[in-house]
């Protein structure tokens, strides 16, 4: 029986050796010698379905149906446009310049 508690014991002293990890210190970004860490480009955001535009736009890309209520809101007096997928998002791009187009007073 002793045999099987020394055993026990070993097992434990084994197992909660290697459940204790030193933390490690947290990063100082600004330490004189190390270049501050670059901030990443901001995502672009969600998708969100535009209200419905004046024209039928089924069958078209979702950024497209994006960028042409954009464009047609800003055609309309509120300027909306996500420069960001303007630049960066070719669908986009053509939406809004197609929205802007269509739904311009004349």
């Amino acid at each position: 029986m002793s045999l099987i508690r020394f055993a026990v014991a070993v097992l434990l002293a084994a197992l909660g050796a290697c459940a204790t990890v030193a933390p490690t210190p947290p990063v100082d970004s600004t330490a004189p010698g190390k270049a501050p860490a670059a901030t990443p480009a901001p995502a672009p955001k969600p998708y969100v379905e535009p209200p419905p535009p004046p024209v039928n736009l089924q069958g078209f890309p979702p950024t497209y149906r994006l960028g042409f209520g954009d464009g047609c809101a800003t055609a309309r007096g509120t300027d909306q446009k996500d420069a960001a997928r303007f630049s960066a998002d070719g669908n986009y791009r053509t939406g809004w310049q197609d929205g802007v187009a269509q739904c311009k007073k004349k």
